[in-house]
């Protein structure tokens, strides 16, 4: 690896997204970071969209660089969408990330992510930014056609794609390249986990349906009776560096998943992006 290739890495690392959850203590958890970087903040069932700016709110007066995440299936109506949005621009928020959100049942007219994509788009208010998820693997409640299929038809409304959680680097790369020979050009964020406790991460794998990757991580580990008590994704960023140095891919960067453990996992990209740098070029 040459030493620009290295310090394209390294750069890539040092512009992490991090994301939170919008729960009590999140700020001062957050001051771990530089300011500046970007923050996404998930859209939690039990505290509501409102919450989620308000955190973001908090941020981009810290000088953070915030980014809440919108639920379509969290959003009310077109009232509460207007409002949302105008209080994200009034605080200097520049950037969304629309996803469908959990729950059997929308609260109000956006069933999917879609659907509150062209309400933004039809609001007037668009964000400067908008992003989206992509699935590397199979979900466990929507069809692979289907996910195929809404992510082109998002796309026209959206900036940049953040994948979902994956723990295996060679499912990840297939489905980028699958995404760039359909023709869809945006560019790509991968999300990966950050430094996470390994109990925490498997809970919250169940829950958004990431058997693939469940059963891949134990593999992996050899059982899960013998997996440490934290996870990071060393192997993964390693053995995707080739797809980050090829333009055609189009990788913007990684997103990590941090579940709050903010500073534990601000230190292992820090010492990950300072091991990358010692590679002789």
């Amino acid at each position: 690896m040459d030493a620009t290739s290295t310090q394209q890495l390294r750069s890539l690392l040092g512009r992490a997204r991090f994301e939170v959850l919008p729960t009590h203590g999140v700020l001062d958890r957050v001051d771990a970071l530089p300011t500046g970087t970007t923050v996404t903040v998930t859209s939690s069932p039990s505290r509501g969209p409102e919450t989620t700016v308000d955190v973001a709110e908090d941020l981009a007066a810290r000088g953070m660089h915030a980014v809440p995440h919108l639920a379509a299936r969290q959003v009310v109506g077109t009232s509460q969408l207007s409002s949302l949005l105008d209080r994200i621009h009034d605080a200097g928020v520049s950037e969304v990330f629309v996803i469908a959100g959990d729950g059997p049942t929308p609260a109000g007219p956006f069933p999917d992510a879609l659907a509150l994509l062209r309400a933004i788009t039809d609001s007037g208010r668009r964000p400067s930014r908008i992003g989206i998820t992509g699935y590397p693997e199979r979900h466990s409640a929507i069809s692979d056609e289907d996910l195929v299929e809404a992510m082109e038809r998002k796309s026209v409304h959206a900036d940049y794609v953040v994948s979902q959680i994956c723990y295996d680097s060679q499912t990840i790369g297939d489905w980028l390249t699958a995404v760039r020979r359909r023709g869809i050009d945006l560019p790509v964020y991968i999300g990966i986990p950050g430094s996470v406790d390994v109990t925490r991460l498997l809970r919250i794998s169940l829950k958004i349906g990431l058997g693939d990757s469940m059963r891949f991580l134990r593999k992996q580990r050899g059982g899960l009776g013998k997996l440490l008590s934290r996870y990071t994704a060393d192997d993964v960023v390693e053995q995707l560096s080739p797809y980050l140095l090829e333009p055609w891919y189009d990788v913007a960067g990684w997103h990590l998943f941090t579940f709050n453990e903010v500073a534990t996992t601000a230190r292992w990209r820090d010492d990950l992006a300072a091991r990358i740098e010692e590679v002789p070029a």
